[in-house]
């Protein structure tokens, strides 16, 4: 065997022990015996890939140790199909690595199998997406518009935060009365009542975050960049809004393989339209009352 060879196969050796590593640590952290048992059989799976490479390099490799760790925390900080579907991506290269170097069974099973197994994972993240989605997408065009508004209206930060917040709370038992009722009539298979509690949470967890920067801000401070202290909070949220955004769909992007770029434009342009249309009739409402 020549030694180019021999470096290629010993790289795709420790790939497989290290997939095998995590998904038989993840396997140990599942209560779901479906999903358990999943994990284990990929495990096994990527076990006996790697004693294949094992015979032909003839020698024994540890598995990464830093990669092993980075995906068990994604799974704990973004759900199980995430840190599976990122793997995946990472290694998206190894069926054709395999195929280049005449083991095409390994790279069947690579393209085949994995996928077959990873799509029958169950995770209420994934199921109740769409009820995620509703509720933060909701919650950051509502709540944003409001707050450009209110902010040009009042132009005191914690009169602002406190309509924001009553608006939003509000807003968020709204939406997840709404959700409970939708999915009830939809026959889905899905709970209604998990449906509601996913769009309320993820509304209300949105509201809080965008409502942090007129919390943490005084009206006394000193103006920074030329801005008033209102107007520095406005830009704190809006920035804290394109952060919710971009990381949300970061996550969508590796859980159900859509285009980030597509969905993080679109979402932004509403986000910046619907703002800037609350800033005009905030001006207009504020002139108009004489506030």
């Amino acid at each position: 065997m020549d030694s180019e060879r021999r470096k290629r196969l010993i790289q795709l050796q420790r790939m497989e022990i290290t997939e095998a590593e995590v998904y038989t640590k993840l396997a140990k952290r599942q209560n779901n015996p479906k999903n358990k048992d999943i994990l284990e059989k990929i495990a096994i799976q990527e076990n006996a890939h790697y004693n294949i490479l094992r015979k032909s390099t003839g020698i024994d490799v540890n598995p990464s140790k830093i990669r092993v760790s980075l995906h068990v925390m994604a799974s704990v900080l973004f759900g199980l199909t995430f840190s599976l579907k990122l793997m995946e991506k990472i290694e998206k290269s190894a069926a054709k690595e395999y195929r280049d170097l005449g083991l095409d069974d390994i790279a069947k099973e690579e393209d085949e199998h994995e996928q077959k197994l990873l799509s029958l994972l169950e995770e209420d993240a994934l199921n109740y997406l769409s009820s995620v989605i509703l509720g933060l997408s909701d919650a950051l065009v509502e709540l944003t518009g409001a707050l450009a508004g209110l902010t040009l209206a009042f132009q005191e930060l914690k009169v602002v935060a406190l309509a924001g917040l009553v608006t939003g709370i509000a807003a968020s038992f709204s939406m997840a009365a709404s959700e409970f009722l939708a999915t009830k009539e939809e026959n889905s298979g899905r709970s209604p009542i998990k449906a509601a509690i996913f769009t309320g949470v993820a509304y209300l967890f949105t509201v809080i975050l965008l409502v942090t920067p007129y919390l943490f801000l005084d009206d006394n401070s000193g103006m920074i960049l030329g801005l008033e202290p209102h107007f520095q909070a406005l830009c704190a949220t809006l920035i804290i809004g394109l952060l919710i955004i971009a990381k949300f769909n970061f996550y969508v992007s590796i859980a159900q393989d859509h285009s980030f770029k597509q969905r993080f434009t679109e979402m932004t342009a509403i986000l910046i339209v619907v703002t800037s249309i609350s800033f005009v009739i905030g001006v207009i409402l504020r002139d108009w009352f004489a506030i």
